[in-house]
């Protein structure tokens, strides 16, 4: 157990309200993806493959792409890391899709984003074939998840969504409060919440950074999740006693105490906010799990569609 990790289960001791562990939750997902893979190699079936495009050396890309490759070695999936510098042109990169577009060893792949400035990312994304495109960024993959049709359903939302049903959070009537409007998390959660499916029923406001009155709209949030980038942004006075709390963020942050420097961060001030919340997500060790979990059940389910 890590040390971050050894603190957070010291201090969750001392009150009154249920961590949403996100790594456990995960480690359940990538049990059950193992034992499919294990009756695919009986049956003699194709094993997942799943490839990755990192460009450059952001922190927090290499730190989720490790992860995304670990995940995979643990499931027993196949996987290719694609690496550029950030230097790279965009006509490499594109090139690059397309070939992992007509590549039939290829399920499904990713492009971590954020990229460099000069590289456009959405004609990036566009250029991911949509039967490929496992994060579930593609503009037809969001266009299905509106009309609530098959596709590949954005990965950190539908891990938010996992997460919520496999600890039996009631959301049904339930308010809920995303601060947050981006095309990966909070546009598509805030649909996703508001469908007749559980978890969903939800009455749904999507905040943002023009939002007035933040505070009193949170304050009316029996789920509030926080997907707005910005450090500690959440404060027990915008938190209503018995709350759900989800936290997005990661961000790292400078912390001498810590042998690397630094430490994640979320968007939720968890010290205070966890005094007063009835479930809380930590920082790491909750969402980020989970998105990893729902990007591997992406890439089994393209496969399976690709019928093999």
């Amino acid at each position: 157990m890590k040390d971050d990790e050894i603190e957070l289960c010291t201090f969750v001791k001392k009150i009154n309200m249920q961590l949403l562990d996100g790594r456990a939750t995960a480690d359940e997902i990538k049990k059950e993806l193992a034992a499919a893979v294990i009756e695919r190699k009986k049956e003699g079936k194709k094993i997942p493959h799943l490839a990755a495009i990192l460009v450059g050396n952001d922190g927090g890309s290499l730190t989720y792409v490790g992860a995304k490759v670990k995940a995979c070695e643990q499931i027993g999936f196949e996987s290719t890391l694609i690496r550029y510098d950030d230097s790279v042109p965009e006509e490499v990169l594109l090139a690059k899709v397309q070939s992992l577009n007509e590549d039939k060893s290829i399920d499904g792949f990713i492009v971590q984003l954020p990229l460099p400035a000069h590289i456009d990312e959405l004609k990036v994304t566009k250029a991911i074939d949509p039967k490929k495109d496992v994060d579930g960024f593609h503009p037809v993959n969001l266009g299905n998840m509106v009309l609530n049709l098959p596709g590949f359903l954005p990965a950190t939302p539908a891990g938010i969504l996992e997460l919520i049903k496999r600890n039996n959070i009631q959301t049904e009537g339930k308010n809920c409060v995303i601060i947050g409007r981006s095309n990966i998390v909070g546009t598509p959660l805030s649909i996703m919440l508001g469908r007749n499916t559980n978890p969903g029923n939800c009455t749904v406001t999507l905040a943002h950074s023009r939002t007035e009155n933040l505070k009193e709209i949170c304050l009316t949030a029996d789920i509030l999740i926080a997907a707005i980038g910005q450090p500690n942004f959440v404060t027990a006075d915008m938190v209503k006693s018995g709350a759900v709390i989800i936290d997005v963020g990661t961000t790292r942050i400078e912390d001498a105490t810590k042998a690397r420097g630094w430490r994640l961060c979320g968007d939720v001030e968890f010290a205070s906010v966890s005094e007063k919340c009835s479930f809380i997500t930590p920082v790491p060790g909750g969402v980020g799990p989970m998105t990893i979990a729902s990007l591997m059940i992406n890439t089994l389910k393209a496969m399976e569609l690709k019928g093999k």
